[in-house]
């Protein structure tokens, strides 16, 4: 699959060059090197075996009242010529074993809504994080990663989630949309508490991502149980 990507592209970047000649291997390094992805290429080459989920952002009138979800939202501006419209797609991106990201795509003109989809989806791997899971509760201590190490708080805009770690067998107690994040993710069991006008979906998922990257910041007991060989976010 690697070699598949570089046929047909030329890095512009220097992250990209060293991914190509084989310098990095892995986005942890990038991650632990605090360098940004500026090349999506780079992303499909570490992690080929990527799957995207669209996020229903926008709505239109369904039959017999109420709204009916699409995954792109149409908005207009006047101009002197009349309006013009804009679409706006959101894609999560994961792995569904410790890497996820998120990305937002407008697009105007004609086949508008399938350019916002691609832009969504190459923007999600431009922010691709590594997520750290763990069995961080009480009720379980099992020692895998089914869920996440402890609870954390995210937000955006006015929105703010809390994560909580559940036992195993519980599964994902969160809405219908955070749950396609974090299946992507990998997390497969995890409640939710929300805050704030959460109906702004965008905001709710970026919420949750801000949550998973500030896990990434703490520190917590089990990291020093890598000395002994067991290192969080392995499967």
């Amino acid at each position: 699959m690697a070699e598949e990507q570089t046929k047909d592209w030329t890095p512009q970047t220097e992250l990209g060059k060293e991914v190509v000649d084989g310098k990095i291997t892995s986005v942890d390094e990038i991650y632990e090197q605090g360098r940004k992805i500026m090349e999506p290429e780079i992303v499909d080459i570490l992690l080929p075996n990527l799957d995207h989920e669209l996020i229903l952002i926008g709505g239109s009138p369904g039959k017999g009242g109420g709204i009916r979800r699409t995954p792109a939202k149409r908005t207009a501006k006047m101009h002197k010529s009349g309006r013009k419209y804009k679409m706006t797609s959101f894609a999560v991106i994961g792995n569904r074993n410790g890497y996820a990201g998120i990305g937002e795509g407008q697009a105007t003109g004609s086949g508008a809504f399938r350019t916002a989809i691609q832009k969504s989806i190459k923007n999600s791997k431009l922010n691709i994080i590594p997520v750290r899971r763990g069995c961080g509760s009480w009720e379980c201590e099992c020692g895998s990663h089914h869920s996440i190490p402890t609870e954390i708080k995210g937000k955006s805009g006015s929105v703010t989630v809390v994560l909580k770690p559940a036992p195993k067998g519980v599964g994902l107690v969160v809405s219908d949309e955070v749950k396609k994040f974090l299946e992507l993710a990998g997390i497969e069991d995890c409640w939710a508490k929300t805050f704030g006008k959460t109906r702004t979906r965008t905001n709710l998922i970026k919420a949750v991502y801000n949550a998973l990257k500030n896990l990434n910041q703490l520190k917590i007991e089990e990291d020093f149980k890598k000395k002994s060989g067991t290192i969080i976010g392995e499967a």
